[in-house]
């Protein structure tokens, strides 16, 4: 039952993630594409530093780059939101899941 209840607050701040990564979306420029970039970027370091990251992390900041050097930016930038909340959902993965495996221990 706790391992269910893991996997659906995992589950539900993706969720939330991903929502406010796409919602506040705006035309993008090239500015506004670096800074997302570099938001993602360095949340996927983090996620790497814990030995984390996600497979779906890594493709949504190459579709964000794809876009940005076909001049996309507004792509780029929704990619690169993207990126960002995948990394930072597989962060919350790692760090709610340092001790959770404790009480799936059989006693």
């Amino acid at each position: 039952m706790r391992g269910n209840m893991r996997i659906s607050t995992l589950s539900l701040a993706l969720t939330l993630l991903i929502a406010g990564a796409t919602s506040s979306l705006t035309a993008g420029s090239e500015a506004d594409f670096k800074a997302a970039y570099a938001a993602a970027e360095a949340a996927n370091k983090e996620a790497a530093a814990l030995r984390n990251q996600w497979t779906t992390t890594a493709a949504a900041l190459a579709a964000a780059k794809k876009a940005a050097d076909s001049g996309d930016f507004d792509q780029a930038v929704a990619s690169s939101k993207e990126a960002e909340a995948l990394a930072k959902a597989s962060i919350f993965q790692a760090t709610s899941e340092k001790e959770a495996w404790k009480a799936l221990e059989i006693r």
